[in-house]
């Protein structure tokens, strides 16, 4: 919905912990916690962390759980700081974008996917996706990057290569590159890396992306604004399409019918974000949303 937005939200939300750092310390308690468990001499721990891998045999047997509890556990310190080093990357601005709810459930439903896409691989061409257990965030984080990478396709970023070198590519490109990497990596097969997890969690993504974050703004304004338009009310629009002037918000705008209101100046807008995402909007573009926002919700 248009009002989990952040730029619609009151000043006192945007005061809460951000969910992606929420997510990286989850990480990194648990991480700690099996280091412990691991140097206990209680044999107990040490079943129940073979309880929580995701094991595709394990799954079969009806191991639900693991698609949820594989996504904390790490294979070592590296692995960790570099999915928490994405999560942050891309899970902030995504969150910003979105609102806490639609995050959790684009990271969490990345998981879930990419973890069952793991395990099919495994079932079904064990060489090329190996059938030992899986752990890591690494799916979740892959459905971010993905998603960021559709929502902002045509935007520039920089990535670091190696965490040293800065490469600029559109948005876009870089999901190109990540399926690529992926797709290469199955194809070698026995590289120790969950690549079918990767893959599905970047399908996942990219499909949350589509059609519910950038589907479900479009539908708010255009499903409020379905109705039979009379010849004379669409001249009136065509010509206050003709005299726009998009260097002025104007205080006449307010004082427009919600429908012409849509045409005039939310449409345009809506079609920015179709092309170049929701971060590409300007302060007075997102202050226009909100009085949209605002007129629909008064009728």
């Amino acid at each position: 919905m248009l009002s989990d937005r952040p730029y619609l939200r009151d000043t006192s939300t945007s005061r809460r912990w951000s969910t992606s750092v929420v997510l990286i310390i989850a990480n990194a308690v648990v991480y700690l916690l099996v280091l412990i468990a691991l140097q206990s001499r209680q044999p107990f721990l040490r079943d129940v962390l073979g309880w929580l891998p995701l094991d595709p045999r394990a799954l079969a047997r009806g191991h639900v759980w693991q698609l949820l509890t594989f996504q904390f556990l790490h294979a070592g310190t590296f692995h960790l700081l570099i999915n928490c080093a994405m999560l942050y990357m891309f899970g902030r601005p995504l969150e910003m974008a979105m609102g806490r709810s639609a995050f959790l459930k684009l990271y969490f439903g990345s998981g879930v996917f990419g973890g069952l896409v793991q395990a099919a691989g495994a079932w079904l061409l064990p060489y090329q996706f190996g059938v030992g257990p899986v752990v890591g965030a690494s799916a979740g984080v892959f459905g971010l990057i993905a998603a960021f990478a559709w929502i902002n396709r045509d935007t520039s970023i920089t990535m670091l290569l190696g965490f040293i070198i800065p490469v600029s590519m559109k948005a876009k490109y870089l999901l190109v590159v990540e399926v690529v990497l992926a797709v290469m990596g199955l194809l070698s097969g026995e590289s120790g890396v969950a690549h079918g997890a990767h893959l599905g969690g970047m399908a996942f993504g990219v499909a949350f992306a589509n059609y519910v974050v950038l589907g479900n703004l479009l539908q708010f304004f255009r499903k409020k604004t379905h109705r039979i338009i009379r010849p004379r009310e669409l001249i009136r629009t065509r010509a206050s399409r003709e005299k726009r002037d998009f260097g002025n918000s104007g205080s006449d705008d307010k004082d427009l019918p919600p429908e012409e209101f849509i045409s005039r100046e939310v449409d345009p807008i809506l079609d920015k974000i179709s092309q170049h995402g929701i971060q590409s909007l300007t302060e007075r573009e997102r202050r226009i949303l909100e009085m949209a926002r605002s007129k629909m919700n008064r009728r």
